[in-house]
C-alpha cells in the first residue's frame, strides 16, 4: 500500500483552504472503509469507521493489535454520543460539560449501532471528544464517529511526532496526516461510567483529583499500577504490554543518591557486558549518570512537561539503538500517576525498589 503523507499546521484553529481540502481527502478515506492516521490533542490516533466493522478489523491488523482490546470512538460534537450509548447517566454528563473536548474518555453502555469489532466483543463503548482542531474537523467530514486508536504498532511506544507513526505504519495505512508535534503526549484519562461508583481504568492528563471535584469520589482500578492479566480488558490497553522501547528497561525506586548509585554501578556493568546503555533522568540530577546515552526527561517541578517527553523519548532510545535502559521513578500520585503507570507497561513492571 502506498501512503500518502500530508501536512497542516501545527494544532492551528484556522485551516487554510488547502488543509481544509487535505482534511475532506482524509474524510472521504475513511468513508470509504480506509485508515488515517492523525494527530489529537494527547497522541496521534490511527482512524477508521467506527461503525464499519470491516474498518476496525483493519485497525487490529495494521496494528498487529489483540481484537479483544476495545478501540475508543472519538467524536466531534456532544450531542452525537446519544447515537452509539444506550443510556448517558447524569453523572457522565457532568463530566462531558468539564472536560470536553478534551483528554478524557468515557465507558458507556454501546447502542445497537456500534459494532461489536469496534467495542473488542463487548457491551460497553469507549468515548472521547478530543479538542485539537484538526482532530474535530477530521471526524466531521468522516461521518461524525472515527474509532482511534494510537497510531503505533501494538506494544511500541504511542507515537507524539508524525515521524514516528510512519516509522510503524507506513505501507500499512492509506494516509498520515502530520500536524506536529503534540500538546500532552500521554493518551487520555478512561473512566468507567457503567457502574455505582465511577472508576478510573487508565489515568492521564485528566486526573482522579480533578475529577472527584466534579464527580465527588471516584475509584481507581487497582491494575492501573499492578496488573491483573486474567482481567478481561474493559479499557483500551488494561490487558497487554504497552509503550515498550526495543531495549530492556527497568525502574529504580529509592532515594537520589541510592537510586543514581544503583544505575550507575549497573550501566557500566552492562556497558562492559556490551550493552548500549541509557538513563531517563530528571534535570536536577542529569549531570551525575555515567550511562552512554542520559535523556533528560524534565524537572521534577514539572510533571507536564514529564509526561511530554517520555514517550519520544524512549522512541529515541530505540533510533540511537540502546539495548539496557534504567529510569527514575516517579511518585503515584495526580498526574505522576499516569507517568508511572506508562513508564511500568514500557518496563513490563520490572521496577527495583532500593528500601
Amino acid at each position: 500500500m502506498d501512503t500518502k503523507y500530508l501536512h497542516i499546521k501545527e494544532k492551528s484553529e484556522r485551516l487554510t483552504r488547502e488543509e481544509e481540502a487535505m482534511l475532506r481527502q482524509a474524510g472521504e478515506i475513511i468513508r470509504s472503509g480506509g485508515l488515517v492516521a492523525f494527530p489529537t490533542e494527547t497522541v496521534y490516533g490511527l482512524g477508521g469507521d467506527a461503525l464499519n466493522p470491516g474498518s476496525s478489523r483493519k485497525i487490529y491488523a495494521a496494528k498487529g493489535r489483540p481484537s479483544d482490546n476495545p478501540l475508543i470512538i472519538h467524536i466531534c460534537r456532544l450531542e452525537d454520543i446519544y447515537r452509539i450509548v444506550s443510556r448517558l447517566p447524569e453523572a457522565a454528563v457532568k463530566i462531558a460539560d468539564a472536560f470536553w473536548p478534551g483528554p478524557l474518555t468515557m465507558i458507556l453502555p454501546k447502542a445497537e449501532i456500534v459494532p461489536r469489532e469496534t467495542t473488542g466483543g463487548l457491551d460497553t463503548v469507549a468515548v472521547r471528544f478530543p479538542s485539537h482542531p484538526a482532530a474535530q474537523k477530521l471526524i466531521a467530514y468522516s461521518g461524525g464517529y472515527i474509532a482511534a486508536p494510537s497510531a503505533n504498532l501494538s506494544g511500541r511506544p504511542s507515537p507524539t511526532l508524525a515521524k514516528y507513526v510512519k516509522e510503524d505504519m507506513d505501507g500499512r495505512i492509506d494516509m498520515i496526516i502530520d500536524g506536529g508535534d503534540v500538546g500532552i503526549g500521554l493518551e487520555s484519562t478512561i473512566i468507567d461510567m457503567t457502574s455505582d461508583m465511577p472508576r478510573i481504568l487508565r489515568p492521564g492528563y485528566i486526573t482522579r483529583e480533578m475529577l472527584g471535584k466534579v464527580l465527588g469520589k471516584v475509584d481507581i482500578d487497582v491494575t492501573i499500577i499492578d496488573p491483573d492479566s486474567r482481567l478481561v480488558p474493559k479499557a483500551p490497553g488494561m490487558k497487554y504490554r504497552h509503550y515498550a522501547p526495543k531495549g530492556q528497561l527497568a525502574i529504580v525506586e529509592g532515594s537520589p543518591e541510592q537510586v543514581i548509585a544503583y544505575i550507575n554501578a549497573h550501566t557500566d556493568a552492562d556497558r562492559q557486558a556490551g550493552e548500549k546503555t541509557g538513563v531517563i533522568a530528571t534535570a536536577e540530577v542529569l549531570e551525575q549518570y555515567h550511562a552512554d546515552v542520559v535523556k533528560c526527561i524534565g524537572s521534577r517541578e514539572d510533571e507536564e512537561g514529564i509526561a511530554r517527553n517520555l514517550f519520544s523519548i524512549l522512541r529515541e532510545f530505540d533510533d540511537e539503538k540502546v539495548t539496557s535502559i534504567y529510569s527514575e521513578s516517579f511518585p503515584i500520585h495526580g498526574l505522576g500517576q499516569a507517568i508511572m503507570n506508562r513508564l511500568l507497561k514500557a518496563a513490563g513492571h520490572r521496577i527495583v525498589r532500593l528500601f
